[in-house]
């Protein structure tokens, strides 16, 4: 199939199937249909349409409602540890925090499916899969909550997530809480989706929503409690308080970038522009949807709300880090990677001694630093 026929058919895909689930999202936004309270729409990415059956649906439904409530009134059990006035603060249809800055985007359930999301490059977060790719944490943890709270005051540079920093401290933390409401919620969702879909079990609603909190639930909010303990704690920056100092920090992070086993060159490119020999670059959210053939991506492309995107190298000539510019975004950055994508975690984490020491990174930092064609900051020496 030619590539720019295999393309529109992609884009026809996408718009005929889910012209009517935008329109609902617009309605939703606009506060129109309020006849009846809305709910969650059920997560059905990557499946093929009645893969699961009406029955199902309901069972999925139900047993979340009973867990973890609707999106007007969210609720969690006992123990999870989620604060549920800070949720109910976020929610609803009229005053709800998360419905005015952040359904248009993210969508209801905060799978990244808003009525903008098509037009966006890179899509917004999907939370309902569990993986965050800012976090200042080790290994695969999920996020710490200030993790959250940075990206919402800071936004994401070249991308649309805007900078909330205008919002109130208790506006910042209630959407921070529904945002880790929505990464449980979805996480037990798939439970679910795998359980009684995909291993087609039978069990009445009391006993699955019994096993969904046993199994499902608390498991994952137990790592939402844990990713408090992983927060990495750089060690002091090297002194780079003299033009000789900096040249020599530079010039260790050089030697330090092109280590085969950093893979740093595959992606950014030996001159840091983003030309590396990796041209066919996908993030977790996407891989799924890329086929062998195009033939193969474009039949898979109706089983997904948007289209298949690729992802772009950081072109660190441009100065401009998603993740953050501070100094410690950087270190965060290289030292635990960017989770859901490529960009693997180079620092020692639990179990494994990293391909970089936490001070050697530093020396890495000032390397791509070098790249900017911005003015270098000169830091003291401690």
């Amino acid at each position: 199939m030619d590539i720019r026929h295999s393309s529109f058919v992609i884009r026809h895909s996408f718009v005929i199937r889910h012209s009517s689930f935008l329109l609902a999202c617009l309605l939703i936004s606009a506060g129109c249909g309020r006849s009846s309270a809305p709910r969650f729409p059920l997560n059905t990415e990557g499946r093929k349409p009645g893969d699961i059956s009406e029955a199902q649906g309901r069972a999925i439904d139900e047993t979340l409602v009973k867990l973890l409530g609707t999106p007007d009134e969210p609720n969690v059990p006992e123990g999870v540890g989620f604060d549920v006035e800070l949720l109910r603060a976020s929610a609803g249809s009229r005053l709800g925090l998360f419905r005015r800055h952040c359904v248009k985007c993210h969508g209801l359930s905060g799978g990244g499916t808003g009525p903008a999301a098509g037009m966006l490059n890179p899509y917004p977060r999907d939370f309902r899969t569990g993986p965050f790719k800012y976090t200042s944490t080790a290994g695969g943890a999920k996020p710490s909550l200030d993790d959250l709270r940075r990206t919402l005051r800071t936004g994401v540079p070249d991308t649309a997530m805007p900078s909330f920093a205008r919002l109130p401290n208790e506006h910042i933390d209630a959407l921070v809480e529904y945002v880790g409401y929505l990464s449980i919620r979805g996480e037990t969702e798939l439970y679910l989706l795998q359980l009684i879909v995909d291993e087609d079990e039978y069990l009445p609603v009391h006993e699955l929503t019994a096993l969904a909190l046993d199994e499902g639930l608390r498991p994952v909010a137990g790592l939402w409690v844990e990713a408090r303990t992983m927060v990495v704690v750089p060690p002091p920056e090297p002194p780079t308080d003299t033009p000789e100092r900096l040249a020599a920090s530079i010039e260790k992070g050089r030697r330090l970038y092109a280590e085969k086993d950093a893979q740093c060159v595959k992606c950014p490119g030996p001159d840091g522009n983003g030309d590396g020999e990796e041209d066919e670059l996908y993030d977790d959210w996407n891989k799924p949807k890329k086929g062998v053939t195009p033939q193969q991506t474009g039949e898979l492309a109706g089983r997904y709300m948007r289209p298949i995107q690729r992802l772009r190298p950081r072109n660190f000539c441009e100065g401009i880090f998603r993740g953050g510019n501070r100094p410690i975004d950087l270190y965060w950055r290289i030292h635990v990677g960017i989770k859901g994508t490529p960009m693997p975690a180079v620092g020692p984490a639990p179990g494994t001694d990293g391909v970089y020491r936490p001070e050697e990174v530093w020396h890495v930092i000032n390397y791509i630093r070098s790249f900017s064609s911005k003015p270098q900051a000169v830091h003291p020496a401690p």
